[in-house]
């Protein structure tokens, strides 16, 4: 009896202890570099966003926080090696609004849902949908753009990077708001052979993000027509807004970040804090706005709520989409 008093006693002395463990090693955390896992390809609209949030959190840390891409297969396959890793911290996910806006037919354990699949840590950035058009369609303005396909329907191509991505739903919302038809021509791996087509007049238009495009946009090779924020951006003041020809079109992809379940809460409260405060950093702010994507923090619980509603918004329209 007293042997197994004893044992008892011990189990519970351990469990009792773990929280104080957790939280002990949170106050250290981390010690080693740690893994961000991004959904997206190199060079695409999310993986510039999370490299920039990725060097001010290692400035914070004074460890290394490395970006890993895992693109393919509409976000499932970053999502299980994310959902995989060993939850100790060591391992952080930045799934983009893709990930939470699938159809389960298009990709496997998608989409997801917070806390369900990972735990919410925090919101990252908003990434307004560009328009941009091959200068060889000889079109300047959306209005231009709009009248032409209504002329020439089945003609006017658009780049599709991504089935069911914010850029392939953008362009499927721009054509019913329109009430115009284009060719899709569906890329794979990332913007930058729908850029390059794009500029060689190979593909009429594309919609991205902009850190997809910038270099294209700088070089001369594309034009852009409009931006689907919801109102003009400062850093584009003359860009005018879809808005501005459709009344109340937006659209815009996001990034949250989160961690495989059962990682200890302190040590996600902890990278919830850094994270803040990252994103208050007027530095990184500018930063990120320069390339087309907007810091915005929010806590777990925000960060929830947000992708909640943002489902509710967009997977009805998929649905749609999907079943044409």
């Amino acid at each position: 009896m007293t042997r197994r008093c004893f044992g008892l006693n011990l189990v519970v002395a351990c469990l009792l202890s773990l929280p104080a463990a957790s939280a002990a090693q949170a106050q250290t955390y981390p010690t080693r570099p740690v893994t961000i896992i991004a959904d997206a390809a190199p060079g695409a609209s999310p993986d510039v966003a999370a490299r920039v949030v990725a060097a001010a959190l290692s400035k914070i840390w004074g460890q290394q926080a490395v970006v890993v891409n895992h693109p393919g297969a509409n976000g499932s396959i970053a999502a299980r090696a994310a959902a995989e890793a060993a939850p100790d911290g060591y391992t952080l996910f930045i799934p983009v609004s893709s990930s939470f806006l699938a159809q389960p037919t298009v990709a496997p354990n998608l989409p997801l849902k917070l806390p369900r699949d990972f735990l919410p840590i925090g919101f990252v950035a908003s990434q307004p949908m560009f328009i941009a058009v091959a200068p060889a369609l000889k079109v300047s303005t959306l209005p231009q753009l709009i009248a032409l396909a209504k002329k020439q329907p089945d003609k006017i191509s658009i780049a599709v990077t991504g089935v069911g991505r914010m850029t392939h739903l953008t362009g499927e919302l721009l054509q019913q708001r329109a009430g115009i038809k284009l060719v899709s021509v569906p890329y794979n791996h990332g913007p930058a052979a729908a850029v390059s087509d794009v500029a060689a007049d190979r593909v009429s238009m594309i919609v991205e993000g902009f850190p997809g495009i910038i270099g294209a946009v700088r070089g001369g090779q594309v034009k852009l027509i409009a931006v689907a924020s919801p109102e003009r951006l400062p850093e584009f003041p003359d860009l005018p807004t879809v808005a501005e020809t459709l009344p109340g079109f937006a659209a815009s992809g996001w990034l949250v970040m989160a961690a495989p379940l059962g990682t200890p809460a302190p040590i996600i409260a902890k990278v919830g804090v850094d994270l803040t405060k990252v994103l208050d950093d007027p530095q990184v702010k500018q930063k990120l706005a320069v390339t087309g994507s907007y810091a915005r923090a929010m806590t777990a619980a925000q960060t929830v709520t947000f992708v909640a509603n943002e489902q509710a918004t967009w997977l009805p329209l998929l649905d749609k989409i999907m079943a044409k």
